[in-house]
């Protein structure tokens, strides 16, 4: 049974997710259903490696900005990240994006498909804001008119979260 999307929710989203909604023409959906935010450096990592992306899948950095909150992110929050995930490394991009995770005080939903980034939200106790771009169109009632990869899936995620969690559980 597919749920309509709460249009007051916050989804945080990384470089990865913004190119995979372009790809496979979900963009709109995902910006209809739900407040998008994401961070300065994800922005910018949309318009890196646009030299190996065929025609259709370059992202206007102009219409990115108009659909999202972009933010901003200090050295400060880095260095907060920084010191509660000793031994993960992130790309800038999702770097910034948990570190402005970090300072929020509100409700919102994190998506990123990527392991390090996954180990990061856990071991900083967000694992239950992680949330598959697949069910997030799903809320929103919307299919994508091209498969999404495998890492943008529920499944995926739900495999890979486990598998997080287990490797970040120390017994005590």
């Amino acid at each position: 049974m597919r749920r309509a999307a709460d249009h007051r929710a916050i989804l945080l989203v990384d470089t990865n997710v913004i190119i995979e909604a372009h790809r496979t023409g979900t963009w709109r959906a995902l910006v209809g259903g739900y407040r998008v935010e994401t961070v300065e450096d994800c922005v910018t990592e949309t318009q890196t490696g646009f030299q190996l992306r065929r025609q259709d899948l370059l992202i206007s950095i102009g219409s990115l900005r108009a659909s999202v909150s972009e933010h901003s992110v200090g050295n400060e929050e880095r260095a907060e990240l920084a010191v509660r995930t000793q031994g993960i490394t992130l790309d800038k991009g999702e770097e910034s994006l948990w570190a402005h995770a970090l300072k929020r005080d509100d409700d919102w939903m994190f998506c990123g498909p990527d392991k390090a980034s996954l180990r990061c939200g856990v071991r900083l106790g967000f694992r239950e804001r992680i949330v598959s771009l697949e069910e997030l169109l799903d809320r929103v009632g919307h299919g994508p008119r091209r498969g999404l990869k495998r890492h943008y899936t529920r499944k995926w995620l739900d495999e890979s979260l486990g598998e997080v969690v287990l490797a970040e559980w120390q017994p005590g």
